[in-house]
C-alpha cells in the first residue's frame, strides 16, 4: 500500500485528489497539510511514501518547502501545478531541485475526473513510489557555457540525426546530456519529453539557457540544423520528413499513442525512414514503453541505441522496455551519454 500525504492550501483540490487517488486499491491518503509548514511538520509523523506538493501556498512556499524535503528525507514528490507559464518555469525548478513528476492542473478542475486524467494521476503516483529520489552516480546537474558563448549555425549539413526519449525525471537527466554537448557536434538532435503544452516550451528556454547548442521547442517546417536541438510541443506527435535535400519538422494532432502525445515511437519510427543520414536513437528515464518500437526501427536502420543504466534512472520502465528488444548496442550511465554521443557521432 502507498502511504501518500497531500500538500496543497485548497481544500477543494485536496478533496477531488484524495477521491480520485483512494478508488485504487494500492493508494491510501495518510494526511493532509494546508502549507508547507505545516507539512514538514507532519511527515516525521505520518511517514508517507509519496507526497503532492503545491507551488503557490501562503506561509511557505512549494519550492521552499521541496528543498526541506529532498534534503532531510528521501521521500519523492509529485508537484501540482497550474497551465501558466509562469507555473511551467517553477515546475522545471521543482524538477531541478528534486521533484520527481508533477500532475498539471486542468484548466477546467471538474476535468480532473474524467477517466484519462484519473489513470494519468494514480500511475504518476504509483510511479513516485518506486522512483528513485535521488539517483546514484548522477551528481549535480553540471555547469556550462550558456548563450555568451552560442553560435547560431544555419548548416544543414550534418552526418547524424540524434533522437531521445524520455519521460519521469527526465527534465533534470536532459540537464545531464545536453548542456555537455558541443557546439559543433556533428548532428540534429530530436527530444520527446511528455509533457503538456506550456511545459516543453519551458524546458527548451532552460536547457537553451545552460547549453553550447541551440536548443527551441520543434515547430511546424523547422529545417533540422546542424548543433540544434528540437524538443516535441506537448499535445502534438512530431515526425521528420525529407523535403528535397532538407529534412522537416512536421507536427500532428493524430490521436495519442497509449496516452501519449507526443510518442517518440512516432518520432522514431519517422527518423528511421529517412535516407542518407546516420542514426542515433537514446532512450532515457521514464514510465511506460514509449521508445522500445521506435529503437527497433532505429536499429533496422543501422542506427546506434543507447538505453540509460538501471541505478541512474528515477524510473527505469522506458530504458528496460528498449534493452529488453535485443535491439540496444550499449547500456550507458546518464552521467556518460553526452560523452558517448559526442564519441560517435563526433564535432
Amino acid at each position: 500500500m502507498i502511504k501518500l500525504m497531500l500538500v496543497d492550501d485548497s481544500l477543494f483540490m485536496r478533496r477531488i485528489l484524495k477521491d480520485i487517488l483512494e478508488e485504487d486499491d494500492e493508494i491510501t491518503v495518510v494526511g493532509e497539510a494546508k502549507n508547507g509548514q505545516e507539512a514538514l511538520e507532519k511527515i516525521p509523523l505520518l511517514k508517507p511514501d509519496v507526497i503532492t506538493l503545491d507551488i503557490e501556498m501562503p506561509i511557505m512556499y512549494g519550492l521552499t518547502t521541496l528543498k526541506y524535503i529532498v534534503e532531510k528525507y528521501s521521500i519523492p514528490v509529485v508537484m501540482i501545478s497550474n497551465h501558466t507559464e509562469k507555473e511551467a518555469y517553477y515546475t522545471l525548478k521543482a524538477l531541478e531541485i528534486g521533484a520527481v513528476d508533477f500532475i498539471p492542473k486542468p484548466k477546467n478542475m471538474f476535468k480532473l475526473s474524467d477517466k484519462t486524467i484519473k489513470y494519468e494521476i494514480t500511475d504518476k503516483i504509483k510511479a513516485a513510489a518506486i522512483s528513485k529520489v535521488k539517483p546514484d552516480n548522477i551528481g549535480v546537474i553540471p555547469k556550462v557555457a550558456g548563450q555568451a558563448y552560442k553560435v547560431s549555425s544555419e548548416k544543414t549539413s550534418y552526418d547524424y540525426i540524434v533522437t531521445i526519449a524520455t519521460s519521469t525525471g527526465g527534465p533534470r537527466a536532459l540537464q545531464h546530456v545536453i548542456p555537455l554537448l558541443h557546439k559543433d557536434i556533428n548532428a540534429t538532435i530530436l527530444v520527446v519529453q511528455h509533457m503538456p503544452a506550456n511545459f516543453t516550451k519551458s524546458l527548451a528556454d532552460r536547457l537553451n539557457d545552460i547549453s553550447e547548442i541551440n536548443v527551441k521547442e520543434g515547430e511546424e517546417g523547422d529545417v533540422l540544423k546542424k548543433g540544434y536541438c528540437y524538443i516535441a510541443p506537448g499535445d502534438f506527435h512530431m515526425r521528420v520528413i525529407k523535403e528535397g535535400d532538407k529534412n522537416v519538422i512536421r507536427l500532428s494532432k493524430e490521436p495519442p499513442i497509449m496516452g501519449l502525445r507526443p510518442a517518440a515511437d512516432i518520432l522514431m519510427e519517422s527518423v528511421a525512414n529517412i535516407k542518407g543520414y546516420n542514426k542515433m536513437g537514446i532512450v532515457m528515464t521514464g514510465m511506460g514503453t514509449d521508445g522500445s518500437k521506435g529503437i527497433v526501427e532505429i536499429k533496422k536502420s543501422n542506427g546506434y541505441t543507447i538505453a540509460q543504466d538501471e541505478e541512474t534512472s528515477v524510473v527505469f520502465g522506458m530504458p528496460k522496455s528498449a534493452i529488453d528488444t535485443n535491439h540496444i548496442d550499449k547500456i550507458v550511465p546518464l552521467n556518460n551519454i553526452a560523452n558517448e554521443i559526442v564519441s560517435i557521432v563526433g564535432v
